[in-house]
């Protein structure tokens, strides 16, 4: 058995990944936010996220914000691979609006909206062209406490990573328009779709990325 733990998105819990189904000798299990504690950095975030892990050596998988997350608990356990999906392996691929955030923090204005606006919040972690079927994604985004909102974009906005292993898996959807194509450094594979490829790729994610993972069962 070879262990497959997932990691969702901002705001996002483990149902986004109802439609994958791996072969064996893949297993998958799922890991989902909890409350961070005040002023805690990612790192240490990413350590106590660590403790839900059971198996050793596991493969992590992790989507946006989750995809941040994932190549930090990778600091802190021996892991097989490292696979992201519409994230960033840089703060480098931020897109401007998020840099410009670190010098203003604007961005800490933007929570209270989000968790008034569904629709707003769909937007962000979906991407465009998802609002169309807002009442199939709502169920997904069940995250949506003031304290751990504010906590993850101040963490996105202001993380350090400015370099990172060139062995990392990056799967993108070439019309991912929260962290856009054209910000992304070498070492990704495109694929179709936007930001919620997670769930509208789910075909080529269960067809495709075990041969990929092949390599290190």
């Amino acid at each position: 058995m070879i262990p497959i733990y997932c990691m969702p998105g901002m705001a996002a819990n483990p149902k986004i990944f109802e439609y994958l189904d791996f072969p064996k000798p893949f297993q998958i299990f799922y890991l989902k936010w909890f409350p961070p504690k005040k002023s805690e950095s990612i790192s240490r975030y990413a350590l106590r996220m660590c403790e839900h892990v059971k198996h050793e050596n596991p493969i992590l998988i992790g989507v946006s914000f989750g995809g941040v997350l994932v190549q930090e608990m990778a600091r802190h356990i021996a892991v097989r691979k490292v696979v992201i999906v519409s994230s960033i392996k840089s703060n480098l691929e931020l897109p401007l609006p998020m840099k410009m955030a670190q010098k203003t923090n604007a961005h800490k204005l933007l929570p209270t909206q989000w968790i008034k606006n569904i629709d707003t919040l769909t937007l962000f972690a979906f991407g465009k062209g998802i609002k169309t079927k807002l009442s199939l994604y709502q169920k997904y985004l069940s995250e949506r406490d003031p304290d751990y909102l504010n906590w993850a974009i101040d963490s996105l906005v202001h993380w350090k990573q400015t370099s990172f292993h060139k062995d990392i898996l990056h799967v993108h959807g070439v019309k991912d328009n929260v962290f856009p194509i054209k910000n992304l450094l070498p070492h990704y594979i495109p694929i179709p779709g936007g930001h919620a490829a997670i769930i509208t790729q789910s075909k080529w994610f269960n067809e495709e990325l075990p041969k990929l993972l092949s390599d290190f069962s």
